[in-house]
């Protein structure tokens, strides 16, 4: 069992809490630029060493807002405006078929938004085109995200019917008052009745959304959340921080600064979570997830090969993946690629022929070195230098000398430890790898910078 209490030491958390990537990709999405396009992709997809596919589909339509939210999403009620979406979705698959004919899609996955925006009707028609488009392997890993709100057990038994094996519930927080100043009013007893039934229906593992920092918080209203939380017995739980940025996100200025927790009761609301989910079982992964110890992510982190990508955390490192749909990513190989964020500038793009990516970043050699480095830490809290040394024909300790002179401080205090052939993070500074991980990204120019992101703790 996790020894959680050693992560908090205040004088630790005092010293490292500072603003840094949660680097689901390096370079990160700040480094984009509109120097990549379709032909970059393609590019790409021709050169890559991997015929191993993962597919994520960005369905943007939510029924209602959720003030919190900072992700790329429409609120309507319009039914029918997922329909013109599918209409260009296949537009955007007839595109990519062709460089994604050789290979095999091993994982999908439905983001949003609310994928169960969607009827199943509507994702029926969805599977249908990316399963005529694209060869999925037998047991490829379907997973969706569901918004319970909008969601009964027929529904749930037409997604499983389609194939859905892994399903991601938000919760968030079950207090009244919490529900209502974020605007997410919605039923405890309703998702366990629906985590019950995906069980029945043939989903092999749930997950459940967790964010701790939202108004009206407190360590005994959450408590009372995580014990609902564990009484449905989810394989994993995600465990996320609210990050107030009404000048980004302007749902978030219908939250008042006053309804926040302080820093002391949200660093509080943490070590409650993550105290109460390890003392029941629950393995950390990475920073912010918990899976039961025989999850696959559970399984990978002790074998020391979990992977993180955009979506997160992920035993299928060796995927390249595609994104569909306004405003997803794509990770193919060496380049990053972004769709549009707004809707009407992705049709506009799909009518007029031009580049469907917009964005994205073309990666160097030296960018794809760091990259292993940083996901290494940031996965495994340790690096095997003689591993990078082999793979990139590199002596490991002159090419990153000033990096590693980046890490003294942490090594003085005791959090990470350094040998000829390995890196090795304590556990103690698991809450603090993502600014252990900072030391090796070249993209970091000062402060100003550093403040385009959020705060570690």
């Amino acid at each position: 069992m996790t020894p959680t209490p050693d992560f908090f030491d205040p004088a630790l958390l005092r010293k490292y809490n500072l603003n840094g990537p949660r680097y689901t990709s390096y370079p990160t999405a700040l480094e984009f630029n509109t120097e990549v396009n379709d032909t970059s992709l393609l590019t790409a997809a021709a050169d890559s060493p991997t015929n191993a596919l993962s597919l994520y589909v960005h369905i943007p339509f939510c029924h209602q807002l959720c003030y919190y939210c900072g992700c790329n999403k429409i609120v309507t009620r319009h039914a029918d405006k997922a329909d013109r979406y599918l209409d260009y979705l296949a537009k955007e698959i007839a595109l990519r078929q062709k460089a994604f004919a050789h290979y095999k899609v091993g994982q999908l996955h439905l983001g949003g938004g609310s994928p169960s925006f969607f009827t199943i009707e509507q994702h029926t028609r969805l599977m249908t085109m990316l399963q005529q488009a694209f060869a999925f392997k037998v047991d490829a890993e379907c997973s969706i995200e569901i918004d319970p709100r909008h969601v009964d057990e027929v529904y749930l038994t037409g997604l499983a019917n389609l194939g859905y094996k892994r399903l991601s519930i938000g919760v968030q927080d079950i207090n009244y008052d919490v529900q209502q100043a974020i605007n997410r009013v919605q039923s405890t007893s309703h998702i366990a009745e629906l985590v019950s039934h995906a069980r029945k229906t043939g989903f092999e593992s749930v997950n459940l959304d967790l964010i701790y920092g939202l108004p009206h918080q407190t360590e005994q209203s959450f408590k009372t959340t995580l014990a609902a939380v564990k009484a449905m017995d989810p394989e994993r739980i995600s465990l996320f921080s609210y990050a107030h940025l009404p000048d980004r996100f302007a749902a978030q200025r219908k939250i008042k600064d006053a309804w926040l927790p302080s820093a002391e009761t949200k660093l509080a609301l943490m070590k409650l979570a993550m105290t109460s989910l390890t003392q029941a079982g629950y393995a950390l992964i990475g920073m912010d997830h918990f899976a039961k110890q025989s999850d696959e992510l559970a399984i990978a982190q002790q074998q020391g090969k979990l992977h993180r990508n955009f979506q997160g955390y992920t035993t299928r490192g060796e995927l390249d993946m595609l994104g569909l749909g306004v405003s997803s990513i794509s990770a193919v190989y060496d380049m990053y690629g972004q769709n549009p964020k707004a809707l009407n500038d992705y049709y506009a793009a799909l009518d007029s022929q031009n580049s469907v990516v917009v964005k994205g970043t073309q990666l160097s050699r030296d960018d794809m070195i760091r990259r292993d480095v940083i996901m290494a830490l940031m996965c495994n809290l340790y690096l095997d230098i003689d591993a990078i040394e082999t793979k990139w024909d590199i002596d490991f300790h002159h090419y990153f000398s000033e990096s590693l002179d980046k890490l003294t401080p942490f090594i003085v205090d005791g959090l990470v430890g350094l040998s000829r052939s390995a890196i090795e993070v304590a556990p103690k500074a698991r809450l603090l790898i993502r600014i252990i991980s900072m030391s090796f990204d070249a993209y970091l120019a000062g402060q100003l910078h550093q403040q385009r992101y959020s705060r570690v703790i």
